[in-house]
C-alpha cells in the first residue's frame, strides 16, 4: 500500500494536463473511430472503449489477490428492507451495489463506458435508436438457476413501472423491449438517445419467478431478493447489522472485469444511532474501516493507541471527479423560499469562512460550483463563447450571475460576519420583509420562519445548523429545527415535507440522462424523486438536452459548464465544502492497489477491489 498516494498520483509518468486531457477525452469528445455495428466486449457513448477485448483485469483491480477475510464498515442510521429498489423503506446503501449485477458493469476509471456483466457482447444501432444484450451462457442467480431473457424482461418492465422513481424517467423513453433469441434482448427506444443505451446496461437483474406470487412494491425484511452478483446476504438483525458473504459458487468469478475484485469474504455493515458511537466502535475494532469526512477529526482524533501502534493505518486517496453539491437545500416548492432574492439572503448569512474554520481548521475547499472541482465546472467571470450562445436564448429567465458570473460571498472570517448579514438584511427588505421590534415579518405581518429537517445522528451536520441558526437570528428569523430519525427522514424528504434540510448530490465526469432525475421539470411533483430543491426551469432542461446530443466535445462541455452555471445561479443551496481526496482509517490488514482509478474512492472501489492481506 502507498505511503503517500496522492503524491504518487500527482507525479506519475504523464503529466497531469495530459492526464486531465484523457480524461476529457473519453468522457466527452466524439471519437473518430467506426460506429458500432456488431457486437462488442463493452459499450461507450462516445468512440470505443480503452480496453480491448482480450483485456485480462481492470486496471485499477489487483489479480493476485488473496480471497478471505473480512471488512466491517459502520453507518449512522437503521434500516426496515432489504429491498433497494423500490420507494417503500429505508435500505442499506450498500446493497444496491454489492448484491445485485447488470448485464454491463462501470469501470471506475473511464467515464462513459461499460463492460460486458451477465451480458457478453452489446449491439448499439448507429443511429441510437436500439440497443441488444447477449447473455453469457454461464450466468446464474445465486440459488443456481440460470440467467434468462424473460428475467431480464421482467425486471426492466418492473422496474420501470413498478420500481424507485430511479428507475422510472429513463423507461418512458423505451419503446419497447423484445427476445431475439434464446439469450439476446433488444431494447428500442422512442426518440435516439446517446446514453440511454448505457443506462440500459446498468439496470439490476432480478429473479422473476421469485415474485410471481409477491407484491414487489410491499417487500420489506420477510424476502430477501434473489439475484447474480459476488455476494449474498447471509445474516441481518433489523436495523443493528447486514453480514453479506462471498458466494463460494459464484457464477462470473472468472470474468476479467471480475478478476481480482470482491475477493474479501465478508462484508459487514454495523448501524450506529450516531456519528459518536460509530468512531468510538472503529478505535475499539469493531469496524475495520472509516471514511473520515471532517478535516479538522481527521487531523485531531486520529492519534488513539491503535493507530500508534500500526494496527490501523491512515490512507488519503484522491480523486478528479466533480465536487457535486453538499449543503442546506431550499424547497421551492414552498413560498417561503419562492423568492430567489430570500434565497441569495440565506446564502449571504451562512459564514461559512467561520463555520469551515470552527469545524474544519479552515482546511477544506468550498465548493464554488456543481461541477468544481473537474473539468466540467463552469469558468469565473461572464459567460463566453459557446456557453454564452447556449444561454443566450434565456437572457430573459436568468438569474443574475448566470451570464454575468455567479460568486459566493467570502466573509471576514469573525463570527459576526457584518457585511453578509447587511447583504442579507438589503436582500430581504427587497423582497418585501422588513424587521420589527427583532423579528423579519412579512408583508402580511406574518413573522418570516422556515423548519430545518434534520436526520438525528449526524453531528456534524447538527454543528453545522447551531452556527447557522445563531447567524439568522441577528437577522430575525428564528428557523425550528426538527431532527428524526432515518425512516421519518426518508418519509419527510420522499413527500417534499420540508423547508430546508441537509442534501448531497455527487455528480460524475460522464453526466447525462439523470441530470433529469436530479432537477428536472418531470420530476418536480413525483414523490421519492431526486430533485429535492424543486428545480424546475427551461435553460435547465435545455442544457441537459444539449449535453445528449451534442456532437463535439466542444458543445458537451461548454452545455456542462452552461448548466452549472444555471444551477448554482438559481440559487437552491447554501454550500458547504468538498473533500479532495477521501480519508480512509483502515485496519492495517486491509490493502488496495496502488493504481488510483480517476474516480478515486467511489461507489466500486472499496470493498470491491480491497482484499485482506495479514
Amino acid at each position: 500500500m502507498p505511503e503517500n498516494c496522492f503524491g504518487r498520483f500527482l507525479h506519475d509518468s504523464v503529466p497531469l494536463g495530459r492526464q486531465i486531457a484523457k480524461i476529457m477525452f473519453i468522457g466527452a469528445v466524439v471519437a473518430a473511430g467506426p460506429a458500432i455495428t456488431q457486437p462488442m466486449h463493452g459499450i461507450s457513448m462516445y468512440g470505443q472503449p480503452a480496453l480491448p477485448p482480450d483485456y485480462e483485469h481492470l486496471p485499477y483491480a489487483n489479480p493476485d489477490a488473496p480471497t478471505g477475510g473480512r471488512i466491517v464498515t459502520g453507518e449512522v442510521g437503521s434500516f426496515d428492507s432489504l429491498n433497494p429498489h423500490i420507494r417503500q423503506g429505508s435500505v442499506p446503501w450498500q446493497l444496491r451495489f454489492l448484491a445485485y449485477e447488470s448485464l454491463m458493469g462501470r469501470s471506475w476509471d473511464e467515464p462513459f463506458t461499460l463492460y460486458g456483466l451477465l451480458a457478453e457482447s452489446v449491439e448499439v444501432d448507429p443511429n441510437h435508436m436500439w440497443v441488444e444484450f447477449t447473455l453469457r451462457p454461464e450466468a446464474r442467480f445465486s440459488d443456481g438457476s440460470p440467467v434468462t431473457v424473460e428475467d431480464v424482461i421482467w425486471s426492466y418492465e418492473t422496474l420501470g413501472t413498478e420500481g424507485h422513481p430511479r428507475y422510472l424517467n429513463a423507461w418512458t423513453r423505451i419503446a419497447s423491449i423484445e427476445a431475439t433469441g434464446d439469450r439476446s434482448v433488444r431494447l428500442t427506444f422512442t426518440e435516439a438517445d446517446r446514453e440511454l443505451a448505457l443506462i440500459m446496461g446498468l439496470r439490476p437483474i432480478l429473479k422473476a419467478a421469485q415474485w410471481e406470487d409477491a407484491d414487489f412494491t410491499e417487500s420489506g425484511l420477510d424476502t430477501i431478493p434473489i439475484a447474480t452478483a459476488p455476494y449474498v446476504i447471509d445474516d441481518f438483525e433489523a436495523g443493528r447489522f447486514v453480514s453479506l458473504r462471498r458466494d463460494p459458487d459464484y457464477w462470473g468469478a472468472d470474468l476479467p472485469f471480475r478478476r481480482g475484485t470482491n475477493v474479501i469474504d465478508e462484508v459487514r455493515m454495523e448501524f450506529f444511532t450516531d456519528g459518536t458511537a460509530m468512531f468510538e466502535a472503529f478505535t475499539s475494532g469493531l469496524l475495520t474501516t472509516m471514511r473520515e469526512t471532517n478535516a479538522a477529526n481527521w487531523a485531531e482524533n486520529y492519534d488513539f493507541p491503535r493507530v500508534q501502534s500500526g494496527e490501523v493505518v491512515l490512507s488519503e486517496v484522491p480523486h478528479r471527479r466533480p465536487s457535486g453539491i453538499t449543503g442546506l437545500v431550499m424547497n421551492t416548492r414552498h413560498d417561503v423560499f419562492a423568492d430567489w432574492r430570500v434565497r441569495e439572503a440565506m446564502i449571504q448569512a451562512f459564514n461559512f469562512e467561520f463555520i469551515n474554520q470552527t469545524l474544519n481548521g479552515g482546511i477544506e475547499p468550498r465548493i464554488t460550483s456543481y461541477f468544481s472541482n473537474s473539468p466540467l465546472g463552469m469558468l469565473p467571470g461572464p459567460a463566453e463563447g459557446r456557453v454564452a450562445e447556449f444561454l443566450e436564448p434565456f437572457a430573459g429567465e436568468l438569474l443574475p450571475g448566470a451570464l454575468e458570473g455567479y460568486e459566493l460571498p467570502v466573509s471576514d472570517g469573525s463570527e459576526r460576519n457584518r457585511a453578509g448579514i447587511a447583504e442579507a438584511l438589503r436582500l430581504m427588505e427587497e423582497a418585501g420583509y422588513t424587521v420589527e421590534e427583532g423579528v423579519m415579518t412579512g408583508p402580511d405581518g406574518t413573522p418570516f420562519t422556515f423548519d430545518i429537517l434534520l436526520q438525528s445522528g449526524s453531528s456534524e451536520n447538527e454543528a453545522i445548523v447551531n452556527i447557522y441558526v445563531e447567524a439568522l437570528e441577528r437577522l430575525g428569523i428564528t428557523p425550528s429545527v426538527n431532527s428524526v430519525d432515518p425512516a421519518q427522514y426518508r418519509e419527510r424528504t420522499d413527500a417534499f415535507d420540508f423547508d430546508m434540510t441537509t442534501f448531497r448530490r455527487g455528480l460524475s465526469l460522464s453526466p447525462g440522462n439523470e441530470q433529469r432525475l436530479y432537477w428536472g421539470c418531470d420530476m418536480v411533483e413525483t414523490e421519492g424523486s431526486r430533485n429535492v430543491m424543486g428545480a424546475c426551469h427551461p435553460a435547465i432542461e435545455a442544457m441537459i438536452d444539449r449535453m445528449l446530443t451534442s456532437e463535439s466535445q466542444d458543445d458537451y462541455v461548454a452545455a456542462v459548464r452552461a448548466l452549472d452555471r444555471v444551477l448554482i445561479s438559481q440559487r437552491y443551496v447554501v454550500p458547504f465544502w468538498y473533500n479532495p481526496i477521501a480519508r480512509i482509517a483502515h485496519d492495517a490488514e486491509l490493502r488496495y492497489p496502488d493504481y488510483i482509478p480517476i474516480y478515486g474512492d467511489w461507489i466500486g472501489w472499496q470493498p470491491d477491489v480491497w482484499w485482506v492481506e495479514e
